[in-house]
């Protein structure tokens, strides 16, 4: 962050009460300026009040050096100009004083009768001044001369320093602003980078968990097809030659499915890879730390829509789902209610996973008994159900291993398009897997 404001004086500070050493070094010289001004016009004065020079030169060398502490005390400083006018003496004093006056932070009030005692102070000594030179006979001007002479000197002495410390104050206090306001956008943009990366490790994540079960989804189904057949191709080999060759059939069918399945999401996923490259290409240098970060989203979410809208199952593809189950020796049967109409693909291809990954359990876990796949298209929603009932004694599963993350992903599936997800044994003993998702 840049130094600014407070961090921005105290990194420059300078003695006592100035903000930098330049101030300082700038104020004292004013000082001594003014005070050389006030010793030279405290000896007139002296000889005119009828005092030792000696005293109206300390007199003027005192009344001078006040100019230091014009920062600090603006108010005094202007007083003692005004206090001295009479004297004829700290021209200087005074107009830096009405200048600083001016721009310092103050109210309005104040400076305006500061100013306005020092005009009037002005006017008066400068009339009384003129006057005494015109009666002494140094001035031989009309009598005009006289008010006009005072009225000028005063305004010339008192507003060009008054209005140019008020556009300075005004100035810095827009340039304070204007900081302030920088730094706040700073810390503002910052605060959103920061989420932004949030954001983007969000996305990330939930394309890692997508991804996971996608792979899950497809690599499950078939595998545990591919290992019922091969241990059925085992049983059969020799007592049925003919069937062994159709389960081997069937066996290298489910195989090429799997390959071309996950060829397909490895591809989107490939595709969407070198889309974040370009993306992250065409952006500036200085801006390559962030953007990346939320391209990570944009790209996955990508990928995902490809998925869903191109090339994931559909509805129409369960029946041939439910006969290769029933093709690896599950008595399944599939009941359809409602009229049959198309859905969003992310619907569809929901609707097609939950039913697959509730096959997939059977085959794990309930293998051998009878399964029924219900499927109804209702008004607003489609809903479906896997329902097996329990396994005999004497079957037993193909020995297959469950990682625990079929049911999770189903719901996380459902729950994502707004649905309702239940899962649970049965009074019979089997297993019960029901989702009812939105239409749309």
């Amino acid at each position: 962050m840049t130094a600014t404001g407070e961090e921005h004086v105290t990194a420059r500070g300078g003695p006592w009460w100035w903000a930098r050493r330049r101030s300082a070094v700038f104020d004292v010289s004013l000082a001594v300026v003014s005070a050389l001004e006030c010793a030279l016009e405290g000896i007139p004065f002296a000889r005119d009040a009828g005092i030792p020079v000696a005293v109206g030169v300390v007199f003027g060398l005192l009344a001078g050096s006040v100019l230091v502490v014009r920062r600090r005390w603006p108010i005094a400083v202007v007083l003692v100009s005004i206090a001295i006018t009479p004297a004829e003496m700290g021209f200087l004093m005074g107009v830096v004083g009405l200048y600083t006056l001016a721009a310092a932070e103050l109210p309005r009030r104040i400076i305006g009768s500061l100013a306005g005692m020092s005009l009037v102070g002005t006017l008066i000594v400068t009339f009384v001044k003129t006057q005494q030179d015109m009666s002494r006979g140094d001035l031989e001007i009309g009598d005009w001369f006289v008010p006009f002479a005072a009225i000028t000197m005063s305004l010339g002495f008192t507003a060009p320093p008054v209005l140019l410390g008020l556009y300075v104050g005004a100035r810095r206090r827009l340039m304070e602003s204007l900081r302030e306001r920088a730094d706040s956008l700073e810390r503002e943009l910052q605060l959103l980078a920061e989420r932004a990366e949030e954001r983007a490790e969000w996305a990330r994540s939930e394309e890692r968990t997508r991804i996971a079960r996608e792979m899950h989804d497809v690599v499950a189904h078939r595998v545990s097809l591919m290992v019922v057949h091969a241990a059925a191709l085992q049983a059969v080999a020799r007592k049925d030659p003919e069937k062994a060759v159709k389960n081997a059939a069937l066996v290298g069918d489910m195989g090429r499915q799997a390959l071309t399945e996950l060829r397909e999401m490895l591809g989107v996923l490939r595709s969407g890879g070198d889309g974040l490259r370009e993306r992250a290409a065409s952006v500036p240098a200085s801006a390559s730390a962030a953007v990346p970060l939320a391209a990570v989203g944009v790209a996955a979410a990508a990928a995902a829509s490809r998925v869903a809208d191109d090339e994931g199952p559909c509805l129409a593809e369960i029946e041939e789902l439910v006969g290769q189950s029933a093709a690896a020796g599950m008595v399944v049967a599939l009941s359809v209610e409602g009229d049959v109409r198309s859905y969003a693909p992310l619907v569809e291809q929901t609707a097609y996973r939950v039913v697959q990954e509730a096959l997939t359990n059977v085959h794990k876990h309930a293998a051998g008994a009878k399964t029924y796949v219900r499927l109804a298209h209702r008004v607003s929603e489609i809903a479906m159900q896997v329902e097996n009932e329990p396994a005999e004694e004497a079957a037993s599963s193909a020995g297959l291993p469950s990682g625990g993350n079929g049911l999770v992903g189903m719901r996380e599936r459902v729950s994502a398009l707004g649905g309702v997800f239940v899962s649970g044994p049965t009074e019979a003993g089997g297993f019960r897997v029901s989702a009812v998702i939105p239409a749309s």
